[in-house]
């Protein structure tokens, strides 16, 4: 384990070109927190920090990145999709775009729109994925379908209608929409951070995309979730944050 106090984007310098199997992160939300008044976020910091993951990130690796928009002025910024669209430019694939969905209301929205209660997990990769330890969790309503396969000839007519079935398992894998509970999955160290995510939000994305022993990296560290899950499930874990309040609280749950 390698906890490191410090600006990510001078912090990430130390870690060699290619050593990364996942980061699982969650960075700023358009200066909606202060972060006990230690944030310096926007474009100039994100997108250098894109560019730093995708070089430490190895062939195969992945970054989930959890990302939510303030709304200004009764319009939301859109800044997760231009960091997703800005991933692309560095070099990542857009694996996934899935949804962290809570129990209850966000923190953003206006009074005249619906309640806010989502963000984004952008699955971004290197190359093909490595580690794909799909999580099975649903309960298929059918086991089995009979699906028609048509070829089409000239001027649109069928030429031939075959009939074949496929068996399902009885579990299958989840969907891309993920339901957490923000009130369950915590501790005392996790309460000590404006913005946690769920543990087993961080739990699920690191057994489905890497395996015992790979390294996951946190660089926006806050108390320590990432890093918690990550060794909890026999992973090596690096994990930079900024402010030395929270990188203590780290260090305490982390058992440092």
């Amino acid at each position: 384990m390698n906890l490191m106090l410090g600006d990510c984007l001078e912090r990430m310098k130390e870690i060699p070109d290619g050593s990364v199997d996942l980061t699982v992160t969650s960075p700023p939300y358009d200066n909606l927190r202060t972060y006990n008044n230690s944030l310096d976020w926007g474009e100039h910091v994100w997108k250098p920090v894109l560019q730093e993951l995708f070089r430490v990130t190895k062939q195969g690796g992945v970054v989930v990145w959890v990302v939510g928009d303030a709304t200004i002025k009764g319009s939301e910024t859109g800044t997760s999709f231009r960091q997703a669209l800005y991933a692309k430019e560095v070099g990542f694939n857009l694996h996934d775009t899935m949804i962290y969905q809570k129990s209850g209301a966000g923190a953003v929205g206006s009074n005249k729109s619906y309640i806010q209660n989502f963000e984004y997990m952008f699955i971004f990769s290197v190359g093909n994925i490595k580690a794909f330890n799909l999580i099975k969790d649903r309960e298929n309503k059918k086991t089995s379908t009979t699906i028609t396969n048509m070829a089409r000839g000239k001027n649109n007519a069928d030429t031939s209608r075959k009939y074949r079935k496929i068996t399902t398992e009885k579990i299958g894998r989840r969907f891309n929409i993920w339901l957490y509970d923000q009130r369950n999955n915590q501790d005392a160290f996790h309460l000590k951070h404006p913005a946690p995510f769920p543990e087993k939000l961080a739990n699920d994305h690191i057994i489905s995309w890497s395996n015992e022993g790979d390294t996951v990296l946190d660089c926006f560290m806050g108390s320590g979730t990432t890093g918690k899950m990550a060794l909890l499930n026999n992973r090596k874990f690096i994990g930079i944050e900024k402010d030395a309040g929270y990188f203590e609280i780290a260090k305490q749950r982390l058992g440092v």
